[in-house]
């Protein structure tokens, strides 16, 4: 097995994956992506890599659907960078900044685990219990010093009135 995954697209645009045998859809592409499969987007009859050509379709449609992430003015800065004498510097550029700011991301996601507990499910379901625990303790508080509590209950005397 290849460590590559390929994926062949064909002139209907339907896009085959080899590894699994079936056909997928441009949806399960971007799931690759978000699972950090390895793969590459072939033509199923030139061989050609259409990789690119994919992502910026996935792109495109997820810039359509909900809060896009790239604003028109961004677009249009990137768009007058082709052609000028720093397009090579600024793909790099932006390449290196996605990293770094995937760096930060994680080291954040770390330290916040870390103040945290495990996670922030952890920390919810302690503070959970300690508030039960803390209820509890004050409506036994609370009946004994009214006398009705459990420990009064179990105090008094229960024989008969002669």
């Amino acid at each position: 097995m290849s460590s590559i995954r390929v994926i062949k697209k064909y002139p209907n645009r339907r896009l085959y994956d080899t590894e699994i045998s079936s056909y997928i859809t441009i949806e399960d592409v971007r799931q690759l992506i978000v699972d950090g499969e390895t793969f590459e987007v072939r033509d199923a009859k030139t061989g050609e890599d259409l990789t690119r050509q994919v992502l910026l379709q996935i792109i495109t449609e997820h810039e359509q659907d909900g809060q896009p992430m790239l604003s028109t003015q961004l677009l249009s800065q990137l768009i007058r960078f082709y052609g000028d004498s720093l397009q090579g510097f600024m793909g790099n550029y932006l390449e290196r900044s996605m990293q770094l700011f995937l760096e930060q991301q994680q080291q954040f996601r770390s330290q916040m685990g870390g103040m945290l507990g495990q996670t922030p499910w952890a920390m919810l379901n302690q503070l959970t219990e300690r508030n039960m625990s803390l209820w509890k303790d004050f409506q036994q508080n609370l009946g004994s010093s009214m006398g009705t509590g459990p420990d009064s209950v179990r105090n008094k005397d229960t024989r008969k009135p002669r």
